[in-house]
């Protein structure tokens, strides 16, 4: 029996652009996605010094509008987006009744009565069946994917404010991490969100598919001076677990609690009743039986998701995100060990091809950049 042909990779409205650029394009999420423009390294170090440009158009985005939207958000997600003032974002996740994440995401409080969900780009589809499954027939409130509106492009890196200051009016510096304002840039209507996924200062601008290519080249231009690279797919990896932030669909997914994952503060244990809440109230008194835990190499080798971790001869897990680390000049990984193993400075051991490499219990993150 013959198989259907798969369908072709997506690609983002700066498709031309990245091929123009000689990137390494991949397939990631159902998208034509650049993997490194240059070397990895490079771009990585680019980000933590300077500044680094992304194409994250393949984000998904789903809004959630109407008077019973907060209620609905509420019900769906972990955090207490009842916090959440106008132009104002959280990170929260979406959650299964026994405290699993369908996904983990970013909440933005467009109106009173208006969410925008920014998920990621392989879980978009079953997000969006989800979120509309969840909503109940008496809500006044509907989930609308919206993804196809908009581009998304990330400007991080140290010099990133001064880089897209040029290009706007909207004054950066009363932007605080977690907040968005709209306006323009390089003469387009944009929603420039000071939040990012690379442990660095950073902006992320929602513009129409239409402009984003104006918005790359205005951008490119105006960094150009002070050290801006674009960058891959590739730095992005290396950037986010430097940061120990969690990548989903490796570091949790549908088998691990948040409470497992270390996540525990995305949890509104305030606001009431939520969909996983009853689950994590029961791991939250008993304590989880494993965790998520960050280590780093003693032995030469880099740990890949994946493979096996030991501890006093037995296998106790497996890591989830492993690299070498551009900032710190080491290898580091994740991986989910039992909670007797998961102390600071406990020794681990990692299955490399055969091979028994060394490494160390460590705390997260990794890396933290340091605060102006």
């Amino acid at each position: 029996m013959m198989q259907a042909p798969s369908a072709a990779p997506r690609k983002t409205p700066l498709h031309a652009r990245h091929r123009a650029l000689g990137a390494r394009m991949t397939t990631f999420g159902g998208w034509e996605m650049p993997v490194q423009y240059t070397d990895i390294g490079d771009e990585h170090r680019a980000v933590r010094t300077a500044a680094g440009l992304f194409d994250v158009s393949h984000m998904g985005e789903i809004e959630i509008a109407g008077r019973d939207a907060l209620a609905a958000v509420q019900r769906i997600t972990s955090n207490d987006a009842s916090r959440l003032e106008v132009g104002h974002a959280q990170y929260s996740a979406l959650m299964y009744p026994d405290g699993t994440p369908v996904d983990d995401l970013l909440v933005y409080r467009l109106a009173a009565d208006h969410y925008l969900l920014v998920v990621n780009a392989a879980n978009t589809g079953k997000d969006r069946d989800w979120i509309s499954a969840a909503l109940e027939s008496e809500e006044d409130a509907v989930a609308v994917d919206t993804s196809r509106r908009y581009a998304l492009l990330a400007l991080q890196g140290p010099r990133s404010r001064e880089i897209l200051q040029g290009l706007t009016a909207v004054e950066l510096d009363g932007l605080r991490y977690y907040t968005f304002a709209n306006g323009e840039v390089a003469g387009v209507r944009a929603t420039i969100s000071r939040t990012g996924y690379t442990g660095e200062d950073g902006f992320e601008l929602f513009v129409a598919p239409q402009a984003a290519e104006a918005v790359w080249a205005a951008l490119t231009d105006a960094g150009a001076p002070v050290g801006l690279r674009p960058a891959g797919l590739g730095a992005r990896d290396t950037l986010r677990l430097e940061a120990a932030m969690r990548l989903h669909g490796q570091d949790m997914d549908e088998s691990t609690t948040l409470l497992e994952a270390g996540l525990g503060w995305i949890v509104g244990w305030d606001k009431g009743d939520f969909v996983g809440r009853g689950a994590l109230s029961a791991q939250r008194t008993a304590g989880v039986r494993r965790r998520l835990v960050g280590f780093e190499m003693l032995d030469r080798g880099i740990a890949r998701a994946g493979y096996d971790v030991y501890a006093d001869g037995e296998r106790v897990g497996r890591v989830t995100s492993g690299t070498w680390a551009p900032s710190l000049g080491k290898a580091i990984g994740m991986a989910y060990v039992p909670a007797a193993h998961g102390a600071v400075d406990n020794g681990i051991a990692v299955d490399i091809r055969g091979r028994r490499a060394q490494a160390r219990i460590v705390r997260m993150p990794f890396y933290k950049r340091a605060r102006s």
